[in-house]
């Protein structure tokens, strides 16, 4: 009988037995206008979000709820945004060839902290990382999913795979100092890439980013094609597909862009000299094409800065490259290709991505046409679809608002007032 004290002394002191447990509080959002639906663009007015437990539980019609709900009926309420393409542990600048041999992997993750804040208050509460060095991003993601660190979910490349000698390769160093500071992410032949990527992987990488072609931003004046063979592509994503991982790669030349996608590539970064074999490959199910138009805007002002940091071989690349992506993206979007959201940010600030935006109107998607390449789009391209993309019950609330209407000027986008993600709230 002690016992049987001792323990129901326990469930009660525990808040537990036979009154149960206490209730969950639930979190009422207020929406004035809401996007209910990115897919059709249906818009929905005078509804209340309920949450519970960082999900939403239901989209109620008028406004229910105490006098505490968050009041959002003078603004625009949609997914939070998904960011396909950034690089949060750095920001290029006049000091990048000295920080990659300064920096530890520490350094790069504090920095990545910093910018994974940014983005997220810009209203991103997805990203993918398609870049940054393994520990550093790697441990910067597992400490936003901990909650320890606030920033967006990142889903994580890790190094680049490149091949020896190719734009992920390190120039412009000592040749003692090249071999020391070179990541393990570098490989030649077939087989050598199917270990390589057996690696990474291991190593913790959610998927798997190669460069297949030439870079705006290397030292190297080596062209903007083709850089690994067709059997090494193809050898990588076969390598990633069967353990469980999708491959994107950077291209920019139409051979590269073609030959990826051939090898049953998943995504094209950039994609800037795509072509009609690129257009027909992309009709493949589920392929993507990420524009990053942001980048190629950058790049563009950086290459007609006569005081610029860049070094005489990526300012070439850059003038020739910048100018053409939103011509690119207006004849893939034309033609029907699957575009998801990416701005490749680093090269523009963190906090910025949502300038990307404006840049796809202009390539022609209509408003709603280009907020859905960063939900919808961007969540079935990442496989997130059940996580992500749209407000709906069962799905983490990830939610952001804005004054005015989005739909008429895509622009507004770039002063989200309002930032919930998983229930939390980071920006009110």
């Amino acid at each position: 009988m002690k016992l049987i004290r001792a323990i129901a002394a326990l469930a009660l002191l525990l808040g537990v037995g036979a009154a149960g447990a206490q209730p969950v509080a639930e979190t009422y959002i207020h929406a004035g206008r809401l996007l209910a639906d990115p897919a059709t663009g249906k818009v929905e007015t005078e509804r209340t979000i309920v949450i519970r437990d960082g999900k939403v539980v239901a989209i109620r019609a008028g406004y229910v709820g105490g006098a505490d709900a968050i009041d959002l009926r003078d603004s625009f309420v949609l997914p939070g945004l998904i960011d396909s393409h950034v690089h949060l542990g750095h920001q290029n600048g006049p000091d990048d060839k000295v920080r990659r041999v300064t920096q530890t992997a520490a350094a790069i993750a504090i920095d990545g902290a910093y910018y994974a804040r940014l983005t997220l208050e810009a209203g991103f509460t997805t990203v993918a990382d398609l870049g940054e060095e393994n520990d550093a991003i790697f441990a910067l993601r597992d400490g936003i999913a901990a909650g320890r660190v606030p920033g967006p979910r990142v889903i994580a490349a890790g190094n680049v795979i490149s091949p020896h000698g190719g734009e992920g390769d390190l120039y412009g160093y000592r040749w003692d100092v090249t071999q020391v500071i070179r990541r393990p992410n570098l490989c030649s032949g077939a087989d050598d890439c199917r270990r390589v990527v057996r690696e990474q992987i291991q190593r913790g990488a959610d998927i798997i980013k190669i460069v297949a072609t030439g870079a705006v931003l290397s030292d190297l004046a080596a062209g903007l094609g083709q850089q690994f063979t067709d059997d090494e592509m193809k050898a990588i994503v076969e390598t990633a597909h069967n353990l469980g991982r999708k491959v994107t790669a950077h291209a920019h030349g139409a051979n590269g862009i073609n030959a990826f996608l051939r090898a049953g590539g998943d995504s094209i970064e950039h994609g800037t000299y795509l072509d009609d074999e690129s257009i027909r490959l992309f009709r493949r199910p589920g392929v993507y094409l990420v524009p990053t138009l942001l980048a190629g805007d950058t790049v563009t002002k950086w290459g007609n800065d006569p005081n610029g940091f860049l070094s005489p071989a990526a300012r070439a690349k850059a003038l020739l490259v910048g100018p053409k992506m939103i011509g690119a993206t207006a004849r893939a979007h034309k033609a029907g290709v699957r575009i998801a959201f990416g701005t490749d940010s680093s090269v523009s600030r963190h906090g910025d991505n949502a300038r990307e935006f404006a840049l796809l109107v202009q390539a022609g998607l209509s408003p709603i046409e280009a907020i859905r390449t960063a939900t919808v789009n961007a969540a079935d391209h990442l496989g997130i679809d059940a996580q992500a993309g749209t407000i709906a019950v069962g799905k983490p609330a990830d939610i952001v608002a804005v004054r005015g209407d989005p739909l008429s000027d895509v622009r507004l986008l770039q002063h989200i007032g309002f930032v919930m993600k998983a229930g939390q709230i980071y920006k009110k």
